[in-house]
């Protein structure tokens, strides 16, 4: 469902969606041709769930949005989508690398919308005091990454989510009941600097305890790219290096890797042509035990004072 949004409200959910981290692409009209109801320079948002904040079009444009933005939060590349009538697509040379969509709806206008995913932030939590996680910190914070620091004892409720990414280098100071937290909150990622057996041990305590074996199997130790003989300091840094290039392929995204697109049902609708997402709330109709489903009320008004007009043509 479109949130009509003006345009700096869309920047402000923008910027809360960075913050936690949640995974969205940025759609904004480019050009147009009227009558279509998008305006130069209007902007929403799409979530990977299919959610909108904003407005850059009417009915005909808000499904094909959703699905080619999906798509653009899926692959992490920027598209251009070009929406215009069938014929006049026809007849124009689209460049390569553009994604033209025909639509037929009565308003006959035209857009162009480039939808970029956006990079959120990674959330980076630290628990410990240790010289290694003071500079673990400061070196992801020249990154601009977010940064939250925090001793065992004192990490407040809440600080870690399922977008977070955690460092435990509380190094024998309560690393079980440390550990145990954190898990508890479902994070994407979760490193224990520890030696891997006492990594081995302190899994083990856990396990003992009743702690859910798949959760416990994502908790990597020893943590860090292996740089060879390095100072504790140092440590820090073979451990930024493994962040970056996981998230360089993806793996430290909210759901292990490159988000995908949730398949959803799709159909043809008989009466403009257009490819719609369908669900509860698309436009539908039965006819001879099947059900149609439409674009806008419009199509589904046209098709059902005339069923088999719009069938002929669906057959040819």
């Amino acid at each position: 469902m479109m949130d009509a949004l003006d345009g700096w409200a869309v920047m402000e959910r923008a910027l809360e969606l960075s913050r936690k981290g949640e995974p969205f692409a940025l759609a904004t009209v480019v050009w147009r041709t009227a009558p279509s109801s998008g305006r130069d320079g209007a902007r929403a948002i799409v979530t990977a769930d299919g959610e909108v904040y904003g407005w850059v079009g009417g009915a005909c444009a808000e499904p094909v949005l959703v699905r080619e933005a999906r798509e653009v939060i899926a692959s992490g590349r920027s598209r251009l989508l070009w929406l215009g009538q069938p014929d006049e697509l026809d007849e124009l040379h689209v460049p390569h690398g553009v994604t033209a969509v025909p639509i037929s709806c009565q308003s006959e206008g035209a857009l162009q919308i480039f939808i970029e995913p956006a990079h959120a932030a990674p959330q980076l939590v630290i628990v410990g005091r240790s010289p290694m996680a003071v500079t673990l910190a400061r070196l992801a914070e020249a990154l601009d990454w977010s940064v939250h620091a925090a001793e065992g004892p004192e990490l407040p409720a809440g600080a870690v989510t399922p977008a977070s990414i955690v460092i435990v280098a509380t190094q024998g100071h309560g690393d079980e009941d440390v550990l145990e937290r954190v898990l508890a909150a479902g994070p994407r990622y979760v490193g224990l600097v520890a030696s891997r057996r006492r990594g081995e041990a302190v899994v083990g305590y856990l396990a003992d305890r009743g702690v859910d074996r798949d959760r416990l199997d994502r908790v990597r130790f020893p943590v860090g790219l292996d740089l060879g003989h390095t100072s504790h300091r140092e440590i820090a840094v073979a451990i930024l290096a493994e962040l970056v290039q996981l998230r360089a392929a993806g793996e430290l995204s909210a759901r292990g890797g490159a988000v995908p697109a949730t398949a959803v049902e799709q159909a043809l609708d008989p009466v403009c042509g257009m490819t719609v997402d369908v669900g509860p709330a698309t436009p539908s109709f039965e006819h001879d035990g099947r059900t149609y489903h439409f674009c806008c009320p419009g199509c589904r008004h046209a098709f059902s004072k005339d069923p088999a007009a719009f069938l002929t043509q669906e057959a040819r």
